[in-house]
């Protein structure tokens, strides 16, 4: 229950100052509600969820999504931007929509999409994307309600947000997650990792050809309006694990301890191994597992299945090992709550940012294979002593800690002053 707050009487107002509802710090300069613009990707969207979290206003936001046409050919047309795509997919229907090569290139029709465990923030729909209805819907009900807090992340929401601040920039402040690449003045904050500027150290130099320097970005220095993380944001923040304790307190308090949870990925373009790291992982598994009390194991979305068979074949009957099997409900943040220790895969920034939040053990496998700005992220959480690699020789009864990290509470700092530094304050 939240607390009550009594009426303060107001302050006398000095001889001829301006009274407070016509000042530029008034009741309009208080930000009481967001827009958040998705992508469809439930890693980019909680970075947005978590950072509204840290400033107070999950509980008051909107949650839009761009959509790209699907079905047909339009799974080999995500390179396109999104606007061109769109439009691309309207003449290609109108053009075949009565011919034999209608199902070959005509998408589905945009639906509503449903979110998926949307309790986690309070919606029970997603709307789809349009610049026009924002920009309206923030000027319409700009004097009663207030300046709106727009947040997107992903390549996709990138013109969304840009043109929502050109077309409202009085009545919205907007904050792109993940580095666009090109024109951040367009964005009154950007928020991305250090590791996304790799390109530009140098050691970046060195692994880059000196042709094609030209052409890898970002090709400047951060900006006064670009916040720095050293991972990605995300809502497990303390008040979210509380919650998670209470919630799996029956089934994971009574295990043995120490409850040792493994999380494993999948391979990306810049972090690719195959099932010889898996061989690996099963290898230093059995050799801890004597120090472990018990074990939780969960694949993520993009675990090949070679990777996910080969562990359910070695521990599936393992009386220590219990692997979750992907129905809901979803045990992650149960785990991030009552977990002594953790063994993740090297591909997942989310995952390893989530871990490295609780200030508990965290070991990698994997890291060798990641080159390029992941093995500069895995450098920094090294430097940090946020993780060390999994060999399986450890003692996982061993307990060591550093600060977590805080990234989102730290990026919500940045969003406060920028704010104040424009007349504007949360509410």
């Amino acid at each position: 229950m939240r607390p009550i707050r009594l009426p303060q009487p107001e302050p006398e107002s000095p001889v001829g100052a301006t009274p407070e509802i016509f000042a530029a710090g008034g009741p309009a300069a208080v930000v009481r509600r967001a827009v958040v613009i998705g992508n469809g990707c439930a890693g980019a969207e909680s970075q947005c969820l978590g950072l509204l979290r840290a400033l107070g206003l999950a509980d008051r936001l909107t949650l839009y999504r761009a959509i790209r046409p699907t079905g047909g050919i339009n799974k080999w047309l995500h390179f396109l931007p999104i606007s061109f795509h769109k439009l691309l997919d309207q003449f290609l229907s109108r053009v075949f929509s009565d011919t034999r090569f209608a199902t070959l290139v005509q998408g589905n029709k945009f639906v509503q999409h449903h979110v998926r465990n949307c309790q986690s923030f309070g919606l029970s729909s997603v709307l789809e994307a349009d610049t026009q209805k924002i920009v309206t819907m923030a000027r319409d009900t700009f004097e009663k309600e207030g300046p709106a807090l727009v947040v997107a992340c992903g390549r996709d929401t990138i013109s969304y947000a840009s043109s929502i601040r050109c077309l409202a920039p009085d009545n919205v402040f907007v904050i792109q997650i993940q580095h666009p690449r090109f024109h951040l003045h367009r964005f009154d904050l950007v928020v991305t990792p250090r590791h996304d500027y790799y390109a530009l150290t140098a050691k970046g130099q060195q692994e880059i050809p000196r042709l094609l320097r030209r052409w890898i970005t970002p090709q400047e220095p951060p900006g006064p309006n670009v916040v720095l993380t050293t991972g990605a944001l995300h809502q497990a923040d303390s008040a979210a694990l509380r919650f998670a304790a209470a919630d799996w307190h029956a089934e994971l308090a009574p295990l043995p301890k120490p409850l040792v949870v493994v999380n494993i990925g999948g391979p990306t373009r810049n972090c690719k191994y195959d099932v010889d790291l898996a061989k690996q992982l099963v290898s230093s598994l059995h050799n801890v597992l004597k120090t472990c009390g018990s074990v939780r194991i969960s694949f993520s979305r993009r675990t090949p299945q070679k990777v996910s068979d080969l562990i359910l074949k070695e521990f599936r009957t393992h009386p220590k090992v219990h692997i979750w099997d992907g129905e809901d409900p979803n045990p992650h943040l149960g785990h991030l709550a009552w977990a002594d220790a953790f063994i993740i895969t090297a591909d997942s920034i989310s995952m390893l940012s989530e871990a490295c939040s609780t200030g508990k053990p965290v070991y990698v496998i994997g890291a060798e294979h990641c080159r390029w700005k992941f093995s500069d992220f895995h450098n920094r959480l090294r430097e940090r002593r946020a993780v060390r690699p999994f060999t399986g020789l450890e003692d996982m009864s061993d307990s060591w800690s550093y600060p977590p990290l805080n990234d989102a509470a730290d990026v919500a700092a940045r969003v406060h002053v920028a704010l104040a530094q424009r007349g504007w304050r949360l509410g």
